[in-house]
């Protein structure tokens, strides 16, 4: 572990959400992010985390929210095949689709109103990409007086790079979860690792 996060310095609670009493929320699962050029390193083993963990919140009942982004024509087109939610995660009757057009999945969506509903304070969250959708929604979620759990394994992104430098997929995967886990929520390892 690295130095004190700001949860500690201002007593903010460091307890894994647990499954059964969270609505989990899995963001951007998209074929987008599984070939072509948005394809994410370690998306498959990230994939197969996912459909673990909504295996384990649907055998507990956990309230589930699926997120997916919807930017048009192109990789992000909900409506063609190549924006879909992956098939190893799709949707099953009664759990409800949020299309949404930002990085924070409560901005302009029902989401909010879908969670205060299930009346879960604790959110699990994983998804696609870490650095992006996945942080953002957690910085969403907490300011929305949520307290979300992101589960690590079940998140990938991709290298990217500025004119300060680079940074790899894994780089970018650490530091984005660092700074979740700095003040937005928890972060765990697995969905092993949930309370």
């Amino acid at each position: 572990m690295g130095a004190i996060t700001l949860r500690e310095v201002i007593g903010l609670d460091r307890t894994p959400a647990k499954l059964a009493e969270s609505t989990l929320v899995l963001i951007d699962y998209q074929n987008t992010y599984t070939r072509g050029v948005m394809e994410l390193e370690g998306w498959e083993a990230a994939l197969d985390a996912a459909a673990d963990l909504l295996d384990r919140a649907r055998r507990a009942g956990t309230r589930v929210v699926h997120v997916a982004n919807d930017g048009g024509p192109g990789p992000y087109d909900y409506s063609a095949e190549i924006g879909q939610i992956h098939p190893a995660v799709a949707p099953i009757a009664g759990e409800a689709v949020v299309v949404k057009t930002a990085p924070d999945s409560f901005l302009g969506t029902d989401l909010g109103g879908l969670v205060d509903a299930a009346g879960n304070t604790d959110l699990v969250v994983a998804g696609f990409m870490t650095h992006m959708c996945v942080a953002f929604t957690a910085q969403g979620a907490f300011l929305r007086g949520n307290r979300p759990t992101v589960v690590a394994d079940a998140c990938a992104t991709r290298p990217l790079g500025t004119a300060a430098g680079d940074a790899t997929a894994k780089e970018l995967h650490t530091a984005a979860l660092a700074t979740v886990a700095d003040l937005y929520g928890v972060v765990v390892v697995t969905a092993g690792d949930l309370g």
